[in-house]
């Protein structure tokens, strides 16, 4: 368990490092054909559907892979 918590707070902190640092290295995320945006006068929409599969996939691989 500790491994997994020590490797998913490098993984975090590596994330907001690129974010911070590379503002325009994940202008692409988000904006995947897949996610709904949808802008009215009133109000948005926006559901990142494709984004979240993507993310749950890098996720479920990386704990496949450090599982062991």
């Amino acid at each position: 368990m500790a491994k997994l918590l020590i490797i998913s707070g490098a993984t975090i902190l590596l994330v907001g490092m690129l974010l911070h640092f590379a503002p325009g290295a994940l202008n692409w995320f988000g904006k995947l054909p897949g996610d709904i945006d949808i802008k009215t006068a009133s109000g948005r929409i926006y559901m990142p559907i494709v984004s979240m599969l993507i993310i749950s996939l890098v996720l479920s691989l990386l704990y496949q892979i450090f599982k062991r």
